[in-house]
């Protein structure tokens, strides 16, 4: 089997010339390192013929997809910017596999979208961070949310979790900090496509338990959000069974203060209106709360 080599590291006097050159942000391949590890993928496999495909929606740089053509991969296309991607590297059409989406079978009860990585990076997390990019703040905030409102508008999902997800940080994180002045001016940018979509707004008490200390959302966006008709989903977001259903009591208080009643309630992506406590429930983005 072929070795895998690593990747080349650069110098910071070679980053300094290609930032220089090309401006930031800037992403940097090792396209040797990327053809030894698909020349090492393909040897992984016994068996003749071979015809493997790569995921384009994983990085579209059309340099690495048209290095893998080179070298046999066909392309993964699961929307249409996919195809159009490939496409544009030079992929051959026939070397594309379309899938779409899958998401119109009503395989689900229901299908949460959310944002955690915009343009330049994620959000909320240190590894390939947006904050480390170069934008300023109220870049970020602005991208962020024009990124939810697209997602909203996109009519793929059900639910709109932690939709103001990128305050993550705030107030422990001096260079992540919440912009200066009314954030109404940046939650206003992903409030057509909320309104357009009829999305139901995930109200998660995952916030209370991560560094920003409060609920998703903010109640200024969450108000917003109710004004322009969105029906609400309750989540405690939980990645552990003790904080299934946590801190449901201050949600609910919330939610009592804004007028309101009903949450959303899914069964094979139909949504219906509840009342706050019917069938036993506090209320959730579906049959049991996530």
């Amino acid at each position: 089997m072929p070795a895998v080599r690593e990747a080349e590291t650069l110098s910071a006097e070679r980053a300094a010339s290609l930032l220089s050159r090309h401006g930031s942000p800037l992403y940097v391949y090792d396209a040797g390192a990327v053809r030894a590890a698909y020349r090492a993928f393909v040897a992984a496999f016994p068996y003749r013929p071979l015809d493997v495909h790569y995921a384009i929606v994983c990085n579209k740089n059309r340099y690495l997809v048209r290095a893998l053509a080179e070298l046999g991969a066909g392309v993964h296309a699961s929307t249409p910017g996919d195809a159009h991607a490939a496409r544009a590297a030079g992929v051959p059409a026939d070397r594309i596999v379309y899938s779409g989406s899958n998401l119109d079978a009503r395989d689900f009860d229901y299908v949460v979208g959310s944002v955690h990585f915009i343009r330049e990076g994620a959000v909320d997390m240190d590894d390939y961070s947006a904050w480390t990019s170069g934008r300023s703040v109220e870049e970020i905030w602005r991208r962020y949310f024009q990124t939810i409102g697209e997602a909203a508008a996109s009519g793929l999902f059900d639910v709109l979790a932690h939709p103001d997800l990128v305050k993550y940080w705030s107030p422990t994180s001096p260079k992540r900090r919440l912009p200066e002045g009314d954030l109404r001016r940046y939650y206003e940018l992903a409030i057509e496509g909320i309104a357009q979509s009829g999305i139901a707004v995930e109200v998660s008490t995952a916030g209370l338990r991560k560094r920003a200390g409060e609920i998703y959302p903010a109640p200024a966006f969450l108000e917003m959000c109710l004004h322009a008709g969105a029906p609400v989903a309750l989540s405690s977001d939980a990645h552990r069974p003790e904080d299934v259903g946590a801190d449901y009591d201050q949600a609910l208080e919330l939610l009592e203060r804004l007028g309101v009643s009903e949450l959303s309630v899914f069964d094979r992506r139909v949504r219906r209106l509840e009342p706050v406590g019917a069938g036993g429930l506090a209320g959730s983005t579906g049959a049991p709360p996530r």
